[in-house]
């Protein structure tokens, strides 16, 4: 088992990760019924696509002796009505560090083939962009 989801009431949920006991929040967005006061659960997926993306680029990084800290990467969510679900992520990716156009380009794939990318519908539109030091 990978996490438990506890409901605590008024359209906020508990999710603990079992491995580590780190827990998130999560709210519905004050669109649709909620608070706001936390992540939604659609928050939450399109923000796992930026981690992913980070987390692949940093494991890549390593065999190129790249250091990515201070990169971060900005997130937009679009909804659609009609079915009410995520139509569109804008990822914006700023990194912090000087790279070859080879190791950029190594980097962006590895990116672009994060599992999570991966694994969202593919009619959930992706804009992704790469800004470099």
């Amino acid at each position: 088992m990978t996490s438990k989801i506890t409901y605590l009431g008024d359209l906020r949920t508990s999710s603990v990760h079992l491995q580590s006991g780190t827990e998130i929040l999560s709210d519905a967005p004050t669109d649709n019924n909620g608070k706001g006061e936390a992540f939604s659960p659609t928050d939450t997926v399109a923000n796992a696509l930026g981690s992913c993306m980070m987390t692949i680029m940093a494991i890549k990084s390593k065999d190129l002796n790249l250091d990515l800290v201070g990169s971060t990467i900005e997130i937009t969510k679009l909804m659609n009505a009609e079915p009410r679900r995520i139509g569109k992520i804008i990822v914006d990716i700023k990194m912090a560090v000087a790279a070859t156009e080879k190791e950029q380009t190594i980097l962006e794939r590895a990116a672009m083939t994060c599992p999570v990318s991966l694994s969202l519908h593919p009619e959930i539109q992706k804009e992704i962009s790469f800004s470099w030091k």
